[in-house]
């Protein structure tokens, strides 16, 4: 390790510090800089009780520019330094096992092994870093509930914890029933994959219910003021949800190999049920689309130059094609606006945009559209479809669009179209009476 002229600073968290010089991670003036900012986080994060590490080292960040007067420039740094210590550093796993242990008593070293498990055994059968982290959160809460109830091993449990565990949420916390089967889902993972247990006699359980929900569903003229209300990426990627019926999910993490131009196509590959499907592309986005897609190719030029560059490829394609991460067909269609660190590889990529902005966007146009109906992002899906019905498409290429199952499930839109025209019709008999 090359010795630091700040003997003090030095100090600070030298096996963190050797970590950054061995990888050459930054240069070797900012390392002990990155050490004290890491340190004051360890220290700030055992005053403060909150679980999630995330929420954490945002505080974190707020303390320092609020209550330091932090510059903007040094907060990046405090940033990029914790991001490699939670997420590159090995102690950062630890830290993280060592909060789980302090603020979740009830968690013991056997449950620590059995979550470890589990995150390897849903990366094998690669599912979604989000149905991991939502997967992992509900086994928490499952074996904290076992041990607060019952167990002081909280390791050994069997089906009848698991029912009184789905009906202490329906019953106390009084959760949907979306949620519980999410739940659900998750310890049923869980046994049989982890603790190769089967899951029997849950016929007792109390589940929550819901009755049928029609779906929101903006009128054409309401599209139109909130489509006026955004422009640049936000506009595109809300005119490619309503143009196209895509999901959220589905629209951020397109590629551009998924765009046929020429066909008026659009490729959802690994979509909902891992499924994959097409949709249209709208004559009225091609040439913004491709406009934008210039100025992706630009910035992913950029960042190979840079030495970056690669995405994230599914099922194990980066073991297979090696230096497919890094062409241009295999890039985001709407990529993140910085380069971040992947949780799972540890790897400096660029990933697709996040759920939460294209969430954030559109929530503005809405509001400043004076639209009160209570929208979302999937709110223009459900208008794609009902808008469709009204114009005579049949139900059942309704369906093939949104990647729907069975066309019980998209059935639910003709309530919603059937509302509309009675209204309309009724409307229009008072007005010439």
């Amino acid at each position: 390790m090359v010795l630091l002229p700040n003997q003090r600073l030095k100090d600070v968290l030298p096996d963190f510090q050797s970590f950054l010089i061995d990888r050459k991670l930054t240069h070797e003036k900012y390392v002990p800089f990155y050490a004290l900012r890491v340190s004051q986080f360890l220290a700030f994060a055992n005053k403060d009780k909150e679980r999630d590490i995330e929420t954490l080292v945002k505080r974190f960040l707020d303390y320092l520019k609020v209550r330091e007067n932090v510059s903007d420039g040094l907060i990046k740094q405090a940033r990029d330094a914790l991001t490699v210590y939670l997420y590159q550093y090995k102690d950062g796993i630890r830290f993280r096992k060592l909060r789980l242990e302090q603020v979740q008593a009830s968690v013991s070293s056997k449950v620590v092994d059995v979550l470890s498990e589990m995150k390897h055994l849903m990366r094998v059968k690669h599912y979604s870093y989000g149905t991991e982290q939502t997967y992992l959160d509900w086994a928490k809460r499952f074996f904290a509930y076992v041990n607060e109830t019952k167990k002081t091993d909280t390791t050994v449990c069997d089906g009848e914890d698991v029912k009184n565990f789905l009906s202490h949420l329906a019953l106390r916390h009084r959760v949907s029933s979306s949620t519980q089967n999410q739940a659900f889902n998750a310890l049923l993972f869980l046994f049989r994959e982890v603790l190769k247990q089967d899951l029997n006699n849950l016929a007792g359980t109390v589940r929550a219910k819901r009755g049928m929900r029609l779906p929101v569903v903006l009128s054409v003229e309401e599209i139109k003021r909130l489509l006026s209300h955004l422009s640049g990426r936000g506009l595109l990627i809300a005119q490619l949800l309503y143009g196209s019926g895509l999901r959220l999910m589905e629209c951020a993490g397109l590629r551009v190999k998924d765009i046929d131009f020429d066909g008026n196509l659009i490729y959802v590959r690994s979509g909902k049920g891992d499924n994959d499907k097409t949709t249209v592309l709208p004559e009225s986005v091609k040439d913004r689309l491709r406009n934008h897609l210039e100025q992706i190719k630009a910035l992913h030029e950029k960042d190979l130059a840079a030495g970056y560059g690669e995405v994230y490829m599914p099922d194990a394609l980066d073991k297979k094609y090696p230096n497919a991460g890094k062409e241009w067909g295999w890039q985001y269609v709407f990529p993140s606006e910085r380069l971040s660190v992947d949780p799972q590889s540890g790897k400096i990529r660029r990933h697709h945009i996040s759920e939460k902005a294209i969430q954030t966007a559109i929530g503005v146009a809405l509001k400043k559209a004076g639209i009160v109906k209570h929208a979302t992002p999937h709110t223009l899906r459900h208008s794609f479809a009902t808008h469709l019905l009204m114009n005579g498409v049949n139900i059942r290429e309704v369906q093939e669009l949104l990647g729907h199952k069975n066309v019980e499930t998209t059935m639910i839109y003709t309530h919603v179209m059937r509302n509309v025209n009675y209204h309309g019709k009724l409307t229009q008999f008072f007005h010439e009476k």
